[in-house]
């Protein structure tokens, strides 16, 4: 269980920042500052993996890798490796809105440039050189991958050779001849973000900030692990095509259900070796973040299965998954991971009763509880358990500000202000917040977007939809001030949440 505390979520591609999108630099040491002058104790990030199809973290190309995007372009001058008239042409306007388009190509540009520039200095590639002999588990492939995948211009199953798809021995060496140069860029790219990322996560411990970070369930149909590992996941062996896909059936965010077209686990293969791959994965992102959320951890236990010729979610049906054999794996190979259960959706008394056999801590979210008007909500804060995490909303819900006054029937309305003592001298946001810190549950975290009372415009995600509107968000520098960090800080000790 977490020491009475609090946090805030804020993915890092939402930090303020110079080059259209947040970064591991002085904005992401400042929002540090901020948290720690406010008095909070957490940190949470979305994945920092790569994003893939529609620009999201949870469909990425790698399971290990980080996201190059996120690479401080001002820290690569200070290194020696850009300069200032690099940087220049490239201050972009939008400080609200992440262009991901704009994002690839201009950073892309500016990390060849300073590969380049890497590559004339032997005591930048020795280091280079020794991460890659660190991380030989992974990074080979992964660059290879990136490499053959911008060669073809194509996704994986799309891929013109054959037996390069199918990993032929002769043909993987072939590549690898080839595409050197490439290859040797994408493990450049890794080494930056690695090396900024640790200073970044000691920068934050050193001031009393820890760091919750996302693992999704599944990966990307066009990734390095379904490529390296088909044997992991329902796909056929020499294509990699999926057979069966992932989703969930009908919820509250669509009525035909969610086709994410994700490839299933083989759990069968995995059992066989004692869930090495899962205990590898866990391994390498808890040397990333102090606490591991886990994403859809319903899915231990079943999973929506949709045959992969499917139109629609409702075609599928639940599988039993890996159960708590998984788990235990986890704790026996991983005892220094710590965990939060992402236990939202469509949550039977028998999946219930599961979560709460893990032992893990699971989650109360402020914009559901409300939808009872009787008060009986187990996501109410004087309902919740020391045991769990109370959110006043997630990445995946509207801002509570837009829940209120936009989806919110009129019985829901009443009862939340009333249930919250909303007032607006005060700022509706504040009541929110305190209605979270007050709750039992043990730590209480409130997306950034909550703390500063966004509306709508503000929204991280919208699940079953695609477009800019998604994952592109960014804050402000000048909303990151003493002001609301003092205004938290005092509803921080006020609810016995300061550390």
């Amino acid at each position: 269980m977490f020491p009475r505390s609090s946090g805030i979520l804020l993915h890092l591609t939402s930090l303020p920042g110079d080059y259209g999108i947040g970064s591991m630099g002085r904005e992401a040491r400042h929002y540090v500052d901020f948290l720690q002058k406010a008095g909070q104790s957490y940190w949470q990030i979305l994945p920092l993996v790569p994003p893939g199809e529609g620009n999201s973290p949870y469909m990425s190309p790698s399971s290990a890798a980080g996201n190059p995007l996120l690479i401080d372009l001002p820290t690569l001058v200070e290194e020696g490796l850009l300069q200032w008239s690099d940087l220049a042409p490239y201050h972009y306007y939008d400080v609200d809105r992440v262009n991901y388009g704009w994002v690839n190509e201009i950073h892309g540009m500016l990390l060849h440039r300073a590969y380049e520039m890497a590559r004339t200095r032997p005591d930048v590639m020795a280091q280079v050189d020794a991460f890659a002999a660190e991380q030989g588990d992974w990074l080979p492939d992964l660059a290879l991958f990136l490499a053959c995948g911008e060669k073809f211009g194509c996704k994986l199953v799309d891929w013109p050779d054959e037996d390069l798809v199918a990993r032929q021995p002769s043909a993987l060496a072939a590549y690898r001849e080839a595409l050197a140069e490439p290859i040797g860029y994408h493990v450049f790219c890794q080494y930056l973000f690695h090396r900024q990322w640790r200073a970044l996560r000691r920068y934050a411990n050193e001031r009393g900030i820890k760091l919750i970070g996302d693992i999704p369930f599944y990966v990307s149909p066009d990734s390095v692990d379904v490529w390296v590992h088909p044997q992991l996941f329902q796909v056929d062996p020499q294509t990699r095509r999926a057979t069966f896909v992932s989703g969930v059936p009908a919820d509250m965010f669509s009525a035909t259900g969610q086709l994410w077209g994700n490839p299933l686990y083989n759990w069968p293969v995995h059992a066989a070796d004692g869930y090495q791959w899962w205990c590898s994965r866990i391994r390498r992102t808890s040397r990333f973040y102090d606490v591991i959320r886990i994403d859809h951890f319903r899915g231990f236990h079943t999973y929506w299965e949709i045959p992969a010729t499917a139109e629609s979610a409702l075609e599928g049906r639940w599988r039993p998954g890996p159960g708590m054999a998984l788990l235990d794996a986890l704790r026996q190979n991983v005892p220094e991971a710590e965990f939060i259960a992402e236990d939202l959706g469509d949550i039977s008394e028998e999946v219930y009763r599961f979560i709460q056999g893990s032992g893990l801590p699971g989650m109360r979210v402020l914009t559901d509880a409300f939808n009872d008007v009787g008060g009986g909500s187990s996501f109410l804060p004087h309902h919740c358990v020391p045991d769990a995490v109370m959110y006043t909303g997630t990445h995946d819900t509207p801002t509570f500000l837009q829940w209120l006054f936009d989806q919110a029937n009129d019985d829901q309305r009443s009862y939340a202000w009333r249930y919250l003592r909303l007032r607006e001298d005060e700022g509706l946001n504040w009541g929110v917040i305190a209605g979270a810190w007050g709750s039992v549950c043990s730590l209480a975290m409130a997306p950034l977007q909550d703390v500063l009372g966004l509306g709508g415009d503000a929204r991280m995600n919208t699940p079953g939809t695609e477009g800019p509107h998604n994952w592109s968000w960014r804050v402000r520098m000048e909303a990151l001030n003493d002001e609301v960090a003092w205004k938290l800080r005092e509803l921080t000790w006020l609810y016995g949440r300061l550390r």
